[in-house]
């Protein structure tokens, strides 16, 4: 038996939904239509579902006017069956058990349920306990997803855990607010709430939220990002990694495997080397390699302070393009076009997705701003500064030294069964699951399977942590 601990919410410092404030709605500027005269010129929006021809022979400059007075009077084409003249702001939408935290200027919208063995007369059952590893676990939904993809497994998860299950709308998804960016003209530049930096920050508000010194965290397909630069920024606050069908690119060869071959052909090599190196072609072969290695680099250095300001001028023209109304009206059209079909597509058996799962997935297009603010988000991953200084991901995971599992559908038509697969052998330790006839979504999908597998390995965590507990304590 669970309980709900959303009415708890003010107690940790979090506010609950309340239809307390809207946001205007920006105008559309003529330059939507613009765009829309020159690649399309014949296409214009109706009340129905498709995009229809329509003649129009009036100039761009003034026709582009008329056709968004004329179509500010009309509703707006529907995006995936939800009406886009009535959008709202997030908190008109929240569920009872909804609450709200602000996190740096943004309003984070996520779910927490605790178990009922967390119960004054049940904590006291100290056989219980034992095989419980007590710790919070933190949810991180995939692109396109939300709270709502947790729904099946927060309660079983919470129980399982003996502890708080937490899962929140990263921003660009969910019910969290849609913020209008604001890039200063200074040095300081504010952090982008679309940006990965700023998904990890909000990933460790929540264990301080609450009050946890170690959580598990549960990544979701491009969620599993989270959840692992999450683990590299604070390692010692991560127990344990969860990734469901992660969206991580694996190596094509594993550092350990390239160390093992490396080793064998040392001796090899050093007997080799000492025979070449007494060759006079080979002895001219490295000297003219040095000296064209010696120009390429000063050149590189030469060209430093342009290559600087040729690479800011293109992510400035490339921010200008992706923030613009084409690229907005671009993203409303793919939207309309694959976005249930996407999530029928996530699953082994697309006929077993209901209307209630696609009215799930499509009720975050009723809030305001929810389509810039997903190009906001696309801007923020292909513009990623951080990547220029860190090394990426795929060539960290030979690094991460907490306990691993990894769970993966052999049906997944979005991240295929094989990526997981190499990911499990990159990753020290890591233990692989594969749930037969199961698409991308597992704990959607497979719940009772997809449960099994997670409290399996819970119990062999809490094992674990018992037995080096035991050892310290004698």
């Amino acid at each position: 038996m669970m309980k709900r601990i959303a009415v708890n919410c003010g107690q940790l410092g979090v506010t609950h939904s309340s239809p307390t404030s809207t946001h205007s709605c920006n105008k559309r500027p003529s330059r939507l239509m613009v765009f829309a005269s020159s690649w399309l010129p014949y296409a214009t929006y109706n009340n129905s579902n498709t995009f229809i021809a329509s003649a129009s022979s009036s100039s761009i400059s003034g026709g582009s006017e008329q056709l968004l007075d004329v179509g500010s009077k009309k509703k707006r084409k529907e995006i995936a069956g939800i009406d886009q003249d009535e959008l709202v702001d997030p908190k008109l939408l929240a569920d009872p058990d909804s609450c709200f935290c602000e996190f740096k200027g943004v309003h984070i919208h996520h779910k927490i349920y605790e178990a009922e063995s967390n119960s004054q007369n049940q904590i006291n059952d100290v056989s219980q306990q034992f095989n419980k590893l007590c710790l919070p676990m933190i949810l991180l939904h995939g692109f396109g997803a939300s709270v709502f993809s947790w729904n099946k497994v927060m309660k079983p998860l919470a129980e399982a855990t003996c502890s708080k299950v937490l899962a929140f709308d990263r921003p660009a998804f969910g019910l969290t607010s849609r913020v209008n960016l604001s890039f200063g003209t200074g040095d300081a530049k504010p952090l982008n709430s679309y940006s990965m930096a700023f998904s990890v920050l909000a990933t460790l508000h929540f264990f301080d939220l609450l009050k946890a010194e170690k959580a598990i965290l549960v990544g979701h397909s491009a969620g599993s990002l989270v959840a692992v630069n999450t683990y590299f920024e604070a390692p010692e606050r991560v127990a344990a990694l969860i990734l469901i069908a992660p969206a991580i690119f694996a190596p094509l060869t594993t550092p350990k495997t390239v160390k093992e071959n490396q080793s064998g052909q040392d001796n090899q090599m050093k007997e080799d080397n000492s025979s070449i190196r007494r060759n006079p072609i080979v002895e001219l072969y490295n000297s003219l390699s040095k000296i064209i290695k010696n120009i390429v680099k000063t050149i590189t250095e030469m060209m430093k302070p342009m290559i600087n300001i040729l690479n800011s001028l293109y992510r400035k023209l490339l921010s200008t393009i992706l923030r613009s109304s084409p690229a907005i009206m671009l993203v409303r059209m793919a939207i309309d076009k694959f976005g249930t079909a996407a999530v029928r597509n996530s699953w082994y058996d697309p006929k077993q997705v209901s209307e209630y799962v696609l009215s799930g997935y499509t009720k975050p297009l009723r809030v305001k701003d929810w389509d810039r603010a997903l190009v906001e988000f696309t801007a923020a991953m292909l513009l990623d500064e951080e990547s220029n200084t860190k090394p990426a991901i795929s060539k960290r995971l030979n690094e991460i030294s907490c306990p691993v599992l990894i769970v993966t559908g052999d049906s997944d038509r979005l991240v295929p069964s094989w990526n997981a697969e190499r990911l499990s052998r990159i990753i020290p330790g890591a233990t692989l699951e594969v749930i037969k006839q199961c698409g991308h979504l597992p704990h959607e999908e497979k719940v009772e399977e997809f449960l099994s597998i997670i409290e399996n390995f819970l119990r062999k965590l809490a094992g674990d942590s018992n037995k080096q507990h035991l050892q310290a304590v004698l």
